[in-house]
């Protein structure tokens, strides 16, 4: 028999053409499962990358609009500080130009979101942030003076539905009055949603007389700019804060920098998925071709060349699905930042209205990474292929042998060894790095650890049957399973990567859910809950008001909060500050308390304060801790009384007892009301009295129904994605199964003539296939609970906390999770009988003619 003519570079490109074409036309679902994996895994990593990148661009733009060309801003820790400081800074050697700046979220009555007001030094701001300055008629050159225009940027007038020459109005208080569009700002970004007024008419409108947000400074030419902002920062205290245009996308990026990650975890998780599909998909096609790529080593193909076409085989899966992908995720980023914005589902780039745009190096970097993810994953049974001897390789029955590496515990027991220990590692630059480390270790192990642990329990099964059991069926399915173990753990790989997943995941987001369910029903313990404004800061209830509020009949109580922001760190997103009615020496009877506390009587000389876990992480705080806080005109000290629960801001929040707050600030207007109410009293009465009030018509309502029904909405909306996943997780899962199976079926082929000449019916191999379909995904599924149950406590207790910096209580949802373990099972056994008939469809002389 003469070679193969191999040596021509045009004969062995047809060769492999005909190799590669004539095992997609064989199977070409099993193809499609393993590129659809890939692409699923490509295109949610490329469009998260593609929406983050055009929000954070658009943001990081319309940062520097309202910035201009500010060297340095200084800032207060609290919202606003008096304007005597800017003098101060106008005057000081080494500042060209000294503009304030007032910055308000105002509301307009009807509309749930805040309008941002920026009021302005019009000379000032024309010489550093001219983007900020209104475009006024030509008849009317002085309404950028004028007490009562204001002028809107494009996406404003859009929202609000308005234009120039009509009339606008805001909220102050409870107090609305009416403001004149005096004309547009044409530089606005799109999607920015800013109003502009005179500064001295901002601050009086808006009750803040004597009062700015910020100073924007523009340097002297040649000035040091570090040295003076360290020099400048260390004058002004540790009240003010003195930063950059880079540090506010610094707090851009650190706030939603978890947020991306998890989602692109979920990414990593699909690709991962997609990887070990290739696996099963390359590594049953060796098996089922292990006779012909044997002949073709006969007739003269190299090792190396069978090598290279395993490889290209996977490599071609790889690229397609990476292709795939990368289409599939530009058009998810166009639709998501088209229909949703660009916040990433979590509100992080606000007033933004970002488009998508192809970025050819990062639809590089996600090809590579498909590609490479698929090489990975037909690597070893390339090498299998290559290294198998001709003559062993051709004879029938030595496909298990192939797979014999597999059977090694070892490598399986240190992956898992080391995924354990990966638990227990800090997070890397507030990521938890390790803990997803630890989840891919885990998984790469449990799969590995099958075909020894698929050997001892199916041959402990077998040799149980051979003791009790007459029935042929059985004991046929035991002893194949038993004495076949590496190939059924590539089908029950499949299972077990899928439903330990599921499992993960469905224990994760229930546990949430549950948790945020009780952290809301602590929290609202009132009747009735009634607030001045559904956003902003300049709507407030000043004491004559709440007295109203408490009078009404049917009222039995009422507690006030009162809140805003403090902005501890340039780098890092506000703090909130909460002031209400707390028992320092109870305080869980108001506040989800998440350990333990020390009474604020040992510590004489500085006011309590609960933190939340937010704060332990981001600034280091810890229970019994002095620090030094500036609420009010001068910092003061506190201590750390305790730590709170809070599912409602990642970046961190400070309660105090409101009477401190009071004390300190001289503020006695407070936004929100808690009320009881007698018994036997209707919420809709109490209501109907409250909007009677001169000023009810600033007023919402809402009791604590309501409340939890729109959180656990919002909740179960910023959770979509996860559901989508564990969803598209069993259904690749069933895939994966189906095609194992069907490659495995088709395989045995010479197997099932054999039985039927030896008087087996067509029948009893049909319940033999559907009884290890069975058997395997009942293995899998029982692995996958303990996998999956280990997964979702690295989830709950290490990935959460170290991402969002909260904990949670432990939920399973045993209904759900048993319901996903019968479909499955029943799935992959109907899987099984379904390939099973059409492998036994043929003629018994034509199954086992190529043995004689």
């Amino acid at each position: 028999m003469s070679a193969l003519p191999l040596h021509s570079s045009s004969s062995r490109w047809q060769l492999r053409r005909w190799l590669i074409g004539g095992e997609w036309r064989t199977h070409p679902v099993r193809a499609l499962v393993a590129i659809g994996a890939i692409a699923l895994g490509v295109a949610l990593g490329f469009a998260i990358h593609l929406i983050n990148a055009a929000a954070f661009n658009e943001f990081s733009a319309a940062v520097k609009s309202l910035s201009g060309q500010s060297d340095l801003q200084v800032r207060a820790v609290q919202p606003f500080f008096d304007e005597a400081l800017y003098p101060q800074l106008a005057q000081r050697d080494g500042i060209a130009v000294a503009s304030p700046v007032l910055e308000l979220d105002a509301v307009a009555p009807g509309e749930t979101s805040a309008l941002k007001i920026i009021g302005i030094d019009v000379f000032r701001s024309a010489a550093i942030a001219p983007d900020l300055v209104g475009q006024a008629a030509a008849d009317k050159p002085f309404d950028t003076l004028a007490d009562d225009a204001v002028f809107l940027s494009p996406a404003a007038m859009e929202w609000l539905r308005v234009k120039a020459g009509d009339t606008l109005e805001l909220r102050s208080g409870t107090q609305v009055f009416a403001m004149r569009v005096a004309g547009g700002l044409v530089r606005a970004h799109p999607g920015q949603r800013i109003g502009v007024m005179d500064i001295a008419a901002a601050q009086w409108r808006f009750n803040r007389i004597g009062q700015i947000s910020r100073v924007d400074l523009k340097l002297t030419e040649g000035v040091d700019r570090p040295a003076f902002k360290a020099s400048l920062s260390q004058d002004l205290g540790a009240s003010f804060l003195v930063t950059e245009t880079a540090d506010q996308e610094a707090r851009a990026s650190n706030m939603s920098r978890a947020y991306r990650v998890n989602l692109n975890m979920l990414a990593m998780i699909a690709l991962f998925t997609g990887a070990f599909l290739v696996f099963s998909t390359q590594a049953l096609s060796v098996l089922r071709r292990r006779s012909e790529l044997a002949l073709l080593r006969v007739v003269g193909l190299t090792r190396r060349q069978l090598l290279t076409q395993i490889l290209l085989e996977g490599a071609v899966l790889g690229v397609i699905g990476s292709l795939l992908g990368l289409a599939i995720g530009y058009a998810m980023a166009a639709a998501a930042l088209h229909l949703f914005g660009g916040d990433l589902g979590g509100g992080y780039f606000p007033g933004v209205k970002p488009t998508a745009h192809f970025s050819l190096s990062a639809a590089a970097l996600f090809f590579l990474l498909g590609t490479t993810v698929a090489l990975l994953g037909c690597a070893s049974p390339a090498l299998e292929a290559a290294r198998a001897r001709p003559a062993q390789a051709l004879k029938s029955g030595s496909e298990d042998v192939a797979l014999a590496r597999l059977a090694t515990p070892w490598p399986a027991i240190a992956s898992l060894v080391l995924g354990a220990l990966c638990t227990q590692f800090p997070p890397v630059m507030g990521l938890p790095i390790f803990g997803y480390v630890a989840i891919a270790l885990l998984l790469i192990g449990a799969i590995a650890l099958m075909p020894p642990l698929a050997a001892l329990v199916f041959s402990a099964l077998s040799a149980l049957a051979e003791r009790h059991s007459a029935n042929a069926v059985v004991r046929l399915t035991l002893a194949r399973l038993a004495n076949a173990p590496n190939q059924a753990s590539i089908a029950l790989g499949g299972v077990l990567t899928s439903f330990s997943l599921m499992v993960a995941m469905a224990i994760m987001v229930s546990s949430f859910r549950v948790s945020v369910n009780d952290w809301l029903t602590h929290l609202l313990s009132a009747d009735l809950y009634v607030r001045s404004a559904a956003g902003g800061n300049t709507g407030g209830l000043n004491p004559a008001e709440q007295q109203a509020i408490v009078a009404i009949p049917g009222v039995a109580r009422g507690e006030f909060q009162r809140h805003m922001q403090l902005a501890l760190d340039p780098a890092r997103p506000n703090v909130a500050l909460i002031a209400r009615r707390i028992d320092a020496d109870d305080p869980g009877k108001v506040l989800p308390m998440a350990g333990e506390s020390v009474s604020p009587t040992l510590h004489a000389g500085a006011m309590p304060i609960w933190v939340s876990e937010a704060m332990l992480d981001l600034y280091g705080y810890t229970v019994g801790q002095r620090v030094i806080l500036p609420v009010g005109v001068q910092p003061r000290e506190f201590i750390v009384a305790g730590v709170w629960r809070d599912y409602a801001r990642q970046s961190g929040a400070i309660q105090m007892r409101l009477a401190d707050y009071q004390l300190l600030t001289a503020d006695k207007d407070v936004n929100d009301v808690a009320l009881w109410l007698q018994a036997d009293v209707p919420a809709a009465q109490v209501v109907d009295a409250l909007k009677r009030l001169p000023f009810g018509g600033a007023l919402e309502f809402a009791e604590p129904s309501e409340i939890r029904a729109i959180s656990m909405r919002i909740f179960d909306r910023s959770f979509a994605v996860t559901y989508l996943l564990e969803l598209v997780a069993i259904v690749i899962g069933l895939f994966g199964v189906a095609a194992t199976f069907s490659a495995q079926t088709l395989a045995r082929a010479k197997e099932f003539g054999m039985l039927r000449h030896i008087g087996v019916t067509r029948q009893q191999i049909l319940a033999m296939l559907a009884a290890e379909g069975g058997l395997l995904a009942l293995l899998g599924i029982v692995v996958g609970f303990v996998l999956g149950g280990g997964i979702s406590l690295i989830l709950v207790f290490i990935v959460n906390p170290q991402s969002f910096h909260w904990t949670m209580q432990l939920h399973l949802p045993w209904g759900g999770l048993l319901l996903a373990a019968v479909v499955l099972l029943v799935s992959a056994a109907a899987t099984a009988l379904a390939a099973g008939r059409y492998a036994v469809s043929g003629e018994v002389v034509r199954a086992v003619r190529e043995d004689w």
